[in-house]
């Protein structure tokens, strides 16, 4: 029995990027950036504002075009073959594309039409239920928390199975809670097999998310690798001894522990 061959997508990792340059007038944004995500991955890009990371994000999703080296997303030359990128990812930006007038599963429905599906209302319904908001998908959209609306943007971006998505900085402006409810999402999706490209200022998202994570800097690539191979770029920590001072949680209970024994009295 012979074996079918590979196919381009399956031979290649799920974005791959070299030489990439990108300037603005006289401002260089990227200066020669390489990396290569491999598929079913959560790849996290981190950097500080104006390091060239929306621009790198937008060249991969056929928004900009680069000035110099290539890129391949699931297999496709972005600059080649645009309209086969673009029908293999899906981008969500740093605010929510909602429409507050309508519900959640309105929205959900809207974007399944635009795709030209069947069965809009169980592929509305069946999001509903992955990002826990089924409860929620009667509601107008204006109503809901901001990670409740991110929740939703990305489950709009999942419409049509992408194999690629883009999160450019997808917990911006969130509060703790809404935070975690969107890396919980983001994890789901790598477990699905999705490939996530994560770009964020947080330190602690990389970590907590990222199966490699990549230092953007000044527009150039400064590390590339798992949170473990990066830490071992640094000397280990010295343990050092200091005197422990309370904390406010301490004085609280110490305080309300002796008021309440001295009323058992």
């Amino acid at each position: 029995m012979s074996i079918p061959p590979a196919t381009p997508q399956a031979e290649h990792p799920a974005i791959r990027v070299r030489g990439l340059a990108k300037s603005f007038k006289d401002l260089q944004v990227l200066r020669g950036v390489d990396l290569d995500v491999a598929r079913g991955s959560i790849f996290a890009l981190l950097g500080s504002n104006g390091a060239g990371k929306t621009t790198l994000v937008k060249i991969l999703c056929t928004l900009l075009r680069a000035d110099a080296g290539s890129a391949e997303v699931n297999g496709f030359d972005v600059a080649a073959r645009a309209a086969d990128v673009r029908e293999s990812i899906s981008l969500t930006g740093q605010f929510a594309a909602v429409d507050e007038i309508l519900t959640g599963r309105e929205n959900l429905v809207l974007v399944a039409r635009l795709r030209h599906l069947k069965d809009v209302g169980a592929i509305a319904d069946g999001l509903l239920r992955r990002f826990s908001l089924t409860e929620a998908g009667a509601r107008r959209v204006a109503t809901y928390s901001g990670g409740m609306r991110r929740r939703l943007d990305i489950a709009m971006s999942l419409i049509g199975n992408p194999p690629v998505i883009f999160l450019d900085e997808p917990t911006t402006g969130l509060d703790p809670e809404g935070r975690i409810d969107v890396w919980r999402a983001v994890q789901e999706l790598a477990e699905g097999g999705t490939t996530v490209l994560l770009t964020t200022q947080y330190l602690d998202e990389a970590e907590h998310l990222a199966d490699r994570i990549a230092i953007l800097h000044q527009g150039r690539i400064l590390v590339n690798g798992t949170l473990e191979e990066l830490k071992r770029l640094l000397p280990p920590a010295t343990v050092e001894y200091v005197e422990k001072q309370p904390t406010l949680e301490d004085v609280f209970l110490s305080l309300v522990g002796t008021a309440a024994n001295g009323e058992q009295r």
